[in-house]
């Protein structure tokens, strides 16, 4: 039995040899990051072969890829909504102020800022929604178009440098 009376079992899931190998790592450097070299050498003592570290590497890399265009795409959505939220305000307050001026009281203004306020809520809505089907689809629709503004400002600066020479 082990010293703080809890008994390790016979045997453990992917994920518990995974994080019990996570929380050893950690505690054998005291830095904060390995290096490549390091991380061959952890692998070639855990008798991982070097295809299957390559695979993982790779993978890991398109996944951290991947997690910096959504932070990307979060934050531009983001910006959108207030973006949105800015004019919502300023068209507003406009109404509000003519409404106040011409009659002394808020009457019609009032209804106009609840109709306008619904669209806003509902993009407010999507925006914090990071899950789901409209959320990838979205997304997909975001990083295509940005691809091909890429796409196209690569071709067009070799154009220009092409006429240019």
């Amino acid at each position: 039995m082990s010293p703080s009376g809890l008994q390790p079992p016979e045997s453990y899931s992917k994920d518990d040899v995974q994080e019990i190998l996570h929380l050893a790592i950690a505690r054998k450097t005291d830095v904060e990051e390995l290096s490549r070299a390091q991380l061959w050498e952890i692998a070639a003592e855990l008798d991982i072969d070097y295809e299957s570290l390559q695979a993982a590497e790779q993978d890991w890399l398109k996944g951290k890829v991947l997690r910096s265009k959504r932070q990307e795409f979060d934050q531009y959505r983001r910006e959108q909504l207030k973006q949105k939220a800015i004019r919502y305000g300023i068209i507003n307050s406009f109404l509000i102020m003519l409404n106040f001026l011409s009659s002394g009281t808020l009457s019609w203004s009032l209804y106009i800022v609840i109709i306008l306020g619904l669209p806003l809520t509902l993009n407010a809505w999507n925006t914090f929604q990071i899950e789901g089907e409209a959320y990838e689809q979205a997304f997909q629709r975001w990083s295509l178009k940005k691809e091909m503004k890429e796409s196209i400002s690569t071709l067009w600066d070799k154009i220009k440098k092409a006429w240019q020479s």
